[in-house]
C-alpha cells in the first residue's frame, strides 16, 4: 500500500499549510487511534513537541484527535524525540508522538510516530493509518467513552535519570569542561543538566528557545559556533544536538568537527575491544563516508548500507541482530539503551572512552581520515528531472569516470525538495568535475 502522506520520516511539511494543518493532523490522530486500537483496554497515546511555535497548534489538534476516539494522552512537553519512544515503552502506552521537523527551520514542523515497543512504525502502518483516516467518522467514541489528557510533570526527570544510567557505573566527568549545543531544541533543558550531573564544567549555548529560533545558526547542523565556543573556553569536548535531539556531531579541542561516522566509529571501536560489539559491524546509509567502511574493514567488521532513513537504519539493526548503527548526519542508534537515534546517550558514549584516556579528543576521536567526499543539493520545484536523458546520460557518464576508487549517489531526499547529488572517493578534484556536471544537468532539467 503506497503512502502519499508520510515521508522518510513520518509526516513533515510547513506549519499551517496542508499536510501540517490543525485539520489534517486531527484526523491523522483519529486514523492512528482507528489503526491501532486493539481490544477493549483503555488506550493511551504520549504525545511530546520540540520549541517551535506551531507545536502550540499541533498538540492541541492531537490530544482532541486522539480523545475524540476515546484514547487517554499524557502531554510531556518540549523534549527529544528519543524521550518520547522511551516514555512510549515505559508508560506501556499504544502509541508515541512526537511533534518537530527535527534539523528544519522554525517554519516546518511534522509528527513521527512510535508504537509500544518505542520503535517507529513501519510502512504498512503508517500506509495503513492514512487509509484509515478515510473513515474516522465511522469510529468516534461516545460521550462516556471520550478519553482524558493529563500533563505528565516528572517526563524530564525521568529521561534525564534514564540517560545517566547509559554511562558506565564508577565514571565520572570530573575534569572536563564540555560546550554544549542544544539548538534552542526540545534538549534545552534536559541536556545540561545530565552532563553537569555527572560531573562535568558545563558551558550551554543553544537554551534560549523562543518559537522562532530552533535550529537557527545553531546545533548539529550549524555547528560553527558551537565549535568557536570549544576554542574561546579551553573546552576538552563540544556536543551539538539538532532540534529534536536525535542526531549529534563532535567538536574536538580544537574547534574541529567530527560527524557521526566518526562517532559510530569510536564507539565500533571501543565496543569491540569490551567483547560489547554484536553483529561483526555496523549498519549504516548509502551516506556514509568510504573511509569509514574501510576503517572498519580494518577492525575486521562489516558496514551493512541501508537506505537513508534511520528507520531503516533500525530496522537493518534488528533484522541482523546488530547494536550499533547509523548515519553520518549524526542520528546514532544504540540498541542495547535506545530504540531510535539518541544524541545524548551517544554523546555520553564516547566520553565514557575519553574518561579513561589522558588524551585529547583529537587523537581519541579522530580514527579514520575521511575520503573526499562532495554533496550538492539542487532545488527540485516540480517535474521529474530524474527521468530526463540528459541527466540520466550526466549519471551514466559520472559512475563510468568515478569506477571503482569512489562512489556515487543521486538521491531525492524525503524531508526536503531537493535531489541530493553524493560523490566521494580518493581524487578530490574528479570528484567535484562529476558532482558538478551532474548537478547542471539536473538543473538545465528542473529549468525545462
Amino acid at each position: 500500500m503506497a503512502r502519499k502522506l508520510f515521508g522518510t520520516d513520518g509526516v513533515r511539511g510547513t506549519a499551517n499549510t496542508e499536510p501540517i494543518t490543525a485539520e489534517t493532523v486531527l484526523g491523522l490522530a483519529m486514523g492512528a487511534a482507528r489503526h491501532l486500537r486493539r481490544g477493549d483496554h483503555r488506550h493511551l497515546a504520549v504525545i511530546g513537541k520540540d520549541t517551535r511555535l506551531s507545536g502550540y497548534m499541533l498538540e492541541p489538534a492531537l490530544t482532541a484527535g486522539f480523545i475524540s476516539m476515546g484514547m487517554d494522552v499524557v502531554l510531556v512537553g518540549p523534549m527529544p524525540t528519543p524521550a518520547v519512544a522511551m516514555l512510549t515503552r515505559s508508560l506501556r502506552a499504544d502509541l508515541g508522538v512526537m511533534i518537530s521537523a527535527s534539523h528544519n527551520p522554525f517554519q516546518d514542523n511534522g509528527i513521527k510516530l512510535f508504537g509500544p515497543d518505542g520503535y517507529k512504525l513501519s510502512d504498512d502502518d503508517e500506509a495503513s493509518i492514512e487509509a484509515s483516516m478515510k473513515a474516522n467518522g465511522d469510529c468516534l467514541a461516545d460521550p462516556s467513552s471520550l478519553g482524558r489528557a493529563r500533563r505528565l510533570e516528572d517526563a524530564p526527570g525521568r529521561y534525564i535519570e534514564f540517560v545517566k544510567h547509559t554511562f558506565p557505573k564508577g565514571l565520572r566527568l570530573d575534569d572536563m569542561k564540555i560546550v554544549i549545543d542544544c539548538a534552542h531544541g526540545a534538549a534545552y533543558k534536559v541536556a545540561p543538566k545530565v552532563l553537569w550531573e555527572l560531573g562535568a564544567e558545563v558551558i550551554s549555548t543553544g537554551v534560549s528557545p523562543d518559537g522562532k529560533n530552533i535550529n537557527r545558526d545553531r546545533g548539529a547542523t550549524s555547528p560553527s559556533y558551537m565549535c568557536e565556543q570549544v576554542v574561546k573556553h579551553g573546552a576538552h569536548i563540544g556536543i551539538a544536538l539538532d532540534g529534536d535531539a536525535d542526531r549529534v556531531i563532535i567538536a574536538d579541542e580544537r574547534g574541529k568537527v567530527l560527524d557521526g561516522d566518526q562517532v559510530m566509529a569510536v564507539i565500533a571501536n571501543s565496543w569491540q575491544k569490551m567483547g560489547r560489539l554484536r553483529g561483526g559491524g555496523v549498519v549504516a546509509t548509502v551516506m556514509s563516508n568510504l573511509g569509514f567502511e574501510r576503517y572498519l574493514q580494518g577492525l575486521g567488521l562489516d558496514l551493512i548500507r541501508t537506505a537513508v532513513g534511520d528507520r531503516y537504519v533500525v530496522e537493518a539493526m534488528r533484522g541482523y541482530d546488530y547494536n550499533l548503527g547509523g548515519e553520518q548526519s549524526g542520528h546514532v542508534i544504540l540498541k542495547d539503551y535506545a530504540t531510535t537515534g539518541d544524541a545524548l546517550i551517544s554523546a555520553l558514549q564516547v566520553l565514557a572512552v575519553l574518561a579513561g584516556k589522558d588524551q585529547p579528543v583529537s587523537d581519541v576521536c579522530r580514527v579514520f581520515e575521511p575520503v573526499p567526499q562532495l554533496l550538492h543539493n539542487v532545488v527540485v520545484t516540480g517535474g521529474k528531472p530524474l527521468a530526463c536523458r540528459r541527466v540520466k546520460a550526466a549519471i551514466k557518464d559520472g559512475k563510468q569516470r568515478i569506477g571503482k576508487s569512489g562512489r556515487l549517489l543521486i538521491r531525492p531526499s524525503g524531508t526536503e525538495p531537493v535531489i541530493r547529488v553524493m560523490a566521494e572517493g580518493d581524487d578530490e578534484a574528479l570528484i567535484g568535475s562529476v558532482v558538478t556536471d551532474i548537478s547542471a544537468a539536473i538543473e538545465q532539467a528542473v529549468k525545462e
